[in-house]
């Protein structure tokens, strides 16, 4: 399914800003599907698309790249990073 919210109804639970503890990562998963990732201050370095699947997020960048995340106990792994909800 897709994180999207159909009017009048609130965005799936995991868009939003994550974060690696660093803050050298930050990933922003967008209520349309979507998301935008920032790598060491540059905007954008990826882009792509999102579908959740209970808490298992299936990623498909522009470039044709796939990855993975999965969400335990408030936190996102996604691949090797470890990342957090921005508060």
């Amino acid at each position: 399914m897709l994180a999207k919210a159909t009017p009048g109804t609130d965005p799936h639970p995991y868009v939003g800003m994550w974060v690696t503890a660093d803050g050298r990562i930050r990933q922003e998963l967008l209520p349309n599907g979507r998301y935008e990732e920032e790598r060491d201050g540059r905007k954008r370095a990826y882009t792509g698309r999102y579908t959740v699947t209970g808490t298992h997020l299936d990623y498909a960048d522009d470039l044709g790249f796939t990855a993975t995340g999965d969400v335990r106990d408030g936190i996102l792994y996604h691949e090797h990073l470890v990342l957090h909800r921005e508060r």
